[in-house]
């Protein structure tokens, strides 16, 4: 099968190349899925499981990727759940080989049924970003209606999600970014925008809760503009300052087949938006990761047509 390969961690995505590797075996609980759609985040290659397996051992040339929508074509032993034929989409696991191929073999588990008028496309946008900040907002900061939660990168694949996903849930929500950004966070329904450029963060003042996409110097500016007893909640690493009084939350995002099911529910009805930028071939997932000018929303890899 077609498959794109990285050998060197140093090379990062300029290391990808396009390579032929045999099929993959489902094993007991693992659906070998037909792939048809596939994300990929370029920061996965900074990622151990990229390159090395469960017990630390080499394990290049590697195929990234951990998201996917397609079709289940055989069953491992034992599994349950799903059947051949079906659509899913999900998260793959983070020490093995992913979804940048035209099949993968993953644990039934981690997927869940894609709707028939959800297209490959999209389902393959919203494992990472649609997971991250359901996770974020309500498993880890417990948001609640009528308070104010600060989205950092408001117009990116997550914050995007957190943003449209905190509003439904009743939030009175302030976006960040560039100042290119500021259409695409309102738009996604950020209520105020601050340009992390020209403006100055403290001046929003104390807010509930803030999801943290940063880190760095912002992840540590943020603490300061949450209200006692408020959350910050990060993706960035751990963080390097904690609310007074509240709670400084990371965390990496885990896969759910009812949390996936809720998304695509939001999808199909409207609720929630994916933030695609370009799509492109498997044979051109080189390229399209390895662009010339700087593309917004997320690249997605259409394996099949």
């Amino acid at each position: 099968m077609k498959a794109v390969v990285v050998k060197d961690k140093a090379a990062g995505t300029a290391g990808m190349t396009l390579a032929e590797r045999p099929r993959p075996e489902a094993a007991g609980n693992d659906v070998l899925v037909e792939v048809h759609a596939s994300g990929f985040t370029p920061g996965e290659l900074t990622w151990p499981g990229t390159w090395t397996d469960r017990l630390g051992r080499d394990r290049t040339p590697s195929i990234p990727g951990h998201e996917l929508a397609g079709v289940v074509s055989v069953l491992g032993y034992g599994t349950t759940g799903l059947s051949v034929g079906q659509r899913v989409f999900g998260l793959t696991d983070w020490t093995r080989d992913g979804t940048l191929a035209e099949y993968v073999a993953v644990e039934a588990r981690n997927l869940a049924p894609l709707p028939g008028d959800v297209d490959f496309t999209v389902g393959a946008s919203l494992p990472i970003s649609g997971l991250t900040a359901w996770q974020g907002l309500f498993v880890h900061g417990r948001v609640q209606v009528g308070q104010s939660v600060l989205v950092h990168g408001a117009a990116g694949g997550v914050g995007s999600m957190v943003t449209q996903l905190a509003r439904e849930a009743g939030a009175y929500v302030i976006g960040t970014g560039r100042a290119a950004d500021r259409q695409t966070a309102l738009d996604f329904g950020a209520q105020e925008f601050v340009d992390l450029e020209n403006d100055t963060l403290e001046d929003v003042g104390g807010v509930d809760l803030v999801f943290d996409v940063i880190g760095g110097d912002i992840g540590k500016r943020s603490a300061g503009v949450i209200r006692p007893g408020g959350t910050l909640v990060t993706i960035a690493g751990p963080a390097e300052a904690r609310p007074a009084d509240g709670l400084a939350i990371d965390f990496v995002v885990e896969a759910d087949r009812a949390q996936l099911s809720e998304i695509a529910r939001r999808v199909r009805d409207g609720r929630l938006r994916t933030n695609i930028g370009n799509v492109s071939t498997l044979d051109g997932a080189v390229a399209a990761f390895n662009p010339t000018e700087r593309i917004k929303g997320k690249t997605i890899i259409r394996v099949r047509p």
